[in-house]
Formats: C-alpha cells, structure tokens, sequence
C-alpha cells in the first residue's frame, strides 16, 4: 500500500468482504457490518459528518464485544485501525470534501497548474467528456462540473501539470 491507496475504502472494501463472508447468525455482525458500510460509502462520497466517526467507533466496539464468532468479532478492526492510524483521512474527507489518494471518484477534483501547462493537448485528447478546454500552446483548464474524475488527463500529462486531489 501506498499513498494512491485511501484508507477509508480499503476499510470499506474489508467490510464488503466480511458481509459476503458472514454466517448472518448474529445480528452485531449482520447488520452493524452493514450499518459500517453504509457509513464508510457516505463519507466516501462527501456526505460524511464528525459525528460518523463516533457512530464507527461505537459501532465497532460493540461488534467486537458482542458477535458469535471471530469473523464477526475481527470485522470491525480495520475500520477502527484505520480510525486510529489513518485519522487525518478521515478528516479530509470529511471536512475538505477531498480524498488525499485520489481514489475516491465523488470527492475527486482535478486541476491544470498553469505554470506547469505547456498547451501539449495531451491531457484534452484522452478526456472522455471533453472537459479540458485550451488551445495548442496555451494554458488549458478543466471544467470541473463536466469532469468525471476518471484519470486520464493525469496518466496522459509528461509536464505534471494535471493535480490530483
């Protein structure tokens, strides 16, 4: 893992990963999994608020304490690990509506650094909605309400002139 990986949804994938896992026996691990994923998919999304954060924590501590078995008992630990080690990230998408790997496609915003932009055209080619506008040799921008946050303008610049967010 490195920093093209967001915490938040390796938790989330883990997640997923433990309800297709589950028995269902147990309702901690049944449906407080579920209610973690559904948290974890809101904050990935923009929609997170502080007072998910308590509800994660919460909820992962009674799953601990009250599921049948070891699958349901370790399920939360990601989540709570990440809460702990990875707490900055959560916070940025939470508060600055931005994902710091890129990953997380709702929260992605990409720009051109003007100072970077050469006008090579690389970046407008690949775009699948065409939403870089600029002429060869001139500075180009993105219209970041047509933007689809794919990726493409980055893989294609050489002058690391797109930002990701």
């Amino acid at each position: 893992m490195d920093e093209d990986d967001c915490m938040v949804n390796i938790a989330k994938f883990y997640l997923d990963f433990t309800q297709d896992e589950s028995c269902g026996k147990c309702t901690p691990c049944r449906i407080g999994t579920k209610r973690m994923y559904e948290i974890l998919d809101k904050i990935t999304i923009g929609e997170g608020t502080m007072e998910d954060i308590t509800k994660l924590r919460n909820l992962g501590k009674m799953i601990k304490d009250s599921a049948l078995c070891g699958l349901g008992q370790t399920a939360p630990n990601p989540v709570l690990s990440t809460l702990e080690y990875f707490y900055d990230e959560y916070l940025a998408h939470i508060q600055d509506k931005r994902c710091p790997a890129g990953a997380c496609k709702a929260l992605a915003k990409y720009k051109i650094d003007a100072d970077k932009c050469i006008g090579c055209t690389a970046c407008a080619r690949v775009c699948p909605v065409n939403c870089i506008e600029g002429k060869p040799k001139q500075k180009h921008v993105i219209d970041a309400e047509k933007c689809i946050a794919c990726g493409a303008c980055y893989t294609a610049c050489k002058f690391d002139a797109v930002i990701r967010p």
